[in-house]
C-alpha cells in the first residue's frame, strides 16, 4: 500500500488479500489483486494525485462483481486467453484463435 492510505484501505487491502488466497491464489498474485483493485477505489475517490481515464470512468470494483473474471458462460475472453498464453511462453499464439488458444492452454497445465 502506498504511503499515507487510509486505515480504511488498508483495511480493505487485507480483506481482497485474505479472500484471494482462500479462493487459492498466490501471495504474489493475491497482493497484486488487492493493491489493483484498492488503487482504483482510491482514484474513483479522488484520493490519488493521479489516475487513468479507466479507474475514474469505468464502473467500480464492486459493481463490477466478477462480471470480468471470465468465468461466465463463454468463459474467458481472448486476450485473457493470450496474456495467459503469453505469460506460460505458448509459441504460435498471435496466430491462435480462442479455441486453440484455450486448447493449448490446456494441455500446457
Amino acid at each position: 500500500m502506498p504511503a499515507g492510505s487510509s486505515p480504511k484501505r488498508e483495511r480493505q487491502y487485507e480483506h481482497i488479500k485474505d479472500s484471494e488466497l482462500e479462493q487459492g491464489a498466490s501471495e504474489d498474485r493475491a497482493e497484486e489483486i488487492a493493491a489493483r483493485t484498492v488503487n482504483k477505489e482510491r482514484a474513483r475517490a479522488g484520493e490519488s494525485k493521479t489516475a487513468s481515464r479507466s479507474s475514474i470512468e469505468d464502473m467500480s470494483s464492486g459493481e463490477r462483481g466478477g462480471r470480468r473474471s471470465g468465468k461466465g458462460a463463454r468463459g474467458p475472453t481472448y486476450d485473457q486467453l493470450y496474456n495467459d498464453a503469453k505469460q506460460r511462453g505458448i509459441d504460435g499464439r498471435s496466430d491462435m484463435n480462442k479455441e486453440q488458444l484455450q486448447r493449448a492452454l490446456d494441455e500446457k497445465k
